[in-house]
């Protein structure tokens, strides 16, 4: 039977040696008050410690000194497995210094297995991840030199074919931010942006006989309506009633309170950009690779397009009057809408459906998207990409390996190189200023976030697409397929490249 406690009660439950799940994306629908108040209890106590925190798509809140980085910078935790730590700056940091363990898996892969201990199977099957750098026969998950438990990611048969199994160690508490908590307990989630594995990760923890915490906003008289209550009162043990911060009107568009007509989306996301001042100014190479890619969309696709240059690709589609006619989806479980970005990526402005992370990862493992659109940090000769570890940076692969491993078209927007580019384009003519002393097209990638050779076997269509040229994927590797007016071809594309291409 569920009691509504403080914060600093409902932490007393947590013990030594437990197993955290938590339900966040990114850096959204975090419960910054449970964070805070272990954080709390750990510096008067140096306990509940030797904890294990798992979570599909990271906890962070952009800011090293609050929600959980206290308590993982001072020693409470042993292990960490995520699938994305891009909003936690200071944990991502002492990763790299081995100060515990951290493993890196899909994010579609880790919310699969969380499903699968929750019906009481020990892990989870899957196609994703193999050849890339999760794969124990290449790199296996360990981000540092500390992390080499094997027991995360196995090649397994079944029927005569090759899968990864994926499995988390037994979850035993959950952390959950709800909306409200009505009289019997029950937890919707009306005003959140997501509700991710909520539900799945509840159900996880009470399967191994352990305890679940909830935030909530607040506490209401009425049972909420039975398809509003995404987890049941019967599966909570804790709930921590915590005033939230007044929304502006414009994340309040994110959670789907009220109605956003298509033709308002322009309106809302100047208003979001301007509440969170997540506003850039693109640059002319993004641009010129925007609209490029923009013309690979057709009617009727059902799309994925990832954070950074690829964003600009809906700017185009709204100009051609593309964007009215797909369907955009993101990983944290929105669909038919347009999802924002920034601090709160995950969210979507005008969402027609928001359902359980792990839905969506069904979607997108069995090919269920025509089109993705992602960024890169490395390409090589083979194909093969790298969009989740820098030189001496780690910021994970999340949703990219899941999103990427059958989509029957996938469109890579990159720069040529990087860190001094300077592009002008006039009356159609695209002109290299300056080369980036960075390049981007480089002999070997640095790990593999993306098989070429994986993609030629499914049969999927893959491009790369760049300020200044468009290669296509084929058996051979890469294949100059188009040159921009204005760029020479050879001084400004093959001169460039540490290996050849065909054209």
């Amino acid at each position: 039977m569920f009691r509504v406690m403080n914060a600093e009660e409902a932490i007393s439950l947590i013990r030594d040696g437990d197993c955290i799940c938590v339900n966040s994306f990114v850096g959204i629908e975090n419960p910054v008050a449970l964070h805070e108040a272990l954080y709390a209890r750990y510096q008067k106590t140096h306990s509940p410690k030797h904890l294990t925190i798992v979570s599909s798509a990271g906890f962070g809140i952009w800011d090293e000194n609050r929600n959980a980085e206290g308590y993982i910078r001072e020693g409470a935790v042993d292990r960490l497995i995520c699938g994305h730590f891009g909003a936690m700056p200071s944990t991502k940091k002492i990763i790299m210094e081995n100060r515990f363990e951290a493993y890196n898996l899909p994010l579609g892969c880790i919310s699969h297995a969380i499903r699968a201990q929750a019906g009481g199977i020990p892990g989870a099957l899957s196609k994703v991840g193999l050849d890339i750098f999760v794969d124990p026969r290449r790199e296996g998950p360990g981000i540092n030199q500390i992390s080499t438990d094997s027991y995360f990611v196995k090649v397994v048969e079944v029927d005569g074919q090759e899968f990864l199994y994926y499995k988390l160690p037994k979850i035993t508490v959950a952390l959950i931010k709800g909306t409200a908590a009505d009289r019997k307990g029950n937890i919707s989630f009306d005003d959140m942006y997501m509700s991710g594995d909520a539900l799945s990760i509840c159900q996880a923890a009470k399967s191994h006989n352990g305890i679940v915490i909830v935030q909530v906003d607040r506490i209401v008289d009425m049972p909420s309506r039975p398809r509003n209550a995404i987890i049941p009162g019967c599966l909570v043990d804790a709930i921590v009633v915590q005033e939230p911060e007044e929304k502006e009107d414009a994340l309040q568009a994110l959670t789907g309170s009220f109605e956003i007509p298509y033709e308002e989306w322009d309106t809302w996301t100047e208003k979001l950009e301007r509440v969170t001042a997540a506003h850039r100014k693109d640059s002319v190479a993004s641009q010129i690779i925007g609209e490029r890619a923009s013309r690979e969309l057709h009617k009727e696709d059902i799309v994925n397009i990832g954070i950074g240059i690829p964003e600009t690709i809906s700017n185009y589609a709204r100009k051609t009057g593309m964007l009215d006619h797909i369907t955009l989806t993101v990983e944290s479980g929105s669909i038919g809408g347009f999802p924002a970005s920034g601090k709160f990526f995950g969210a979507m402005i005008g969402a027609a459906s928001v359902y359980d992370m792990a839905n969506q990862f069904d979607l997108y493992n069995h090919g269920g998207l025509d089109i993705c659109f992602m960024g890169a940090l490395e390409v090589d000769a083979h194909g093969n990409v790298n969009a989740h570890r820098g030189p001496g940076a780690y910021a994970g692969i999340g949703g990219f390996a899941n999103i990427t491993a059958r989509t029957p078209t996938v469109v890579f927007c990159l720069t040529f190189n990087t860190k001094g580019l300077n592009v002008t384009q006039n009356d159609g003519q695209v002109h290299i200023i300056e080369n980036g002393s960075i390049p981007k097209f480089v002999k070997e990638v640095r790990s593999i976030s993306f098989s070429a050779r994986k993609a030629l076997q499914n049969g999927q269509k893959v491009l790369y697409v760049t300020e200044r040229c468009v290669f296509i994927l084929n058996s051979r590797g890469l294949k100059l397929l188009e040159v921009y007016p204005g760029i020479d071809v050879q001084t400004d594309i093959l001169d460039l490249l540490p290996f050849d291409v065909e054209y």
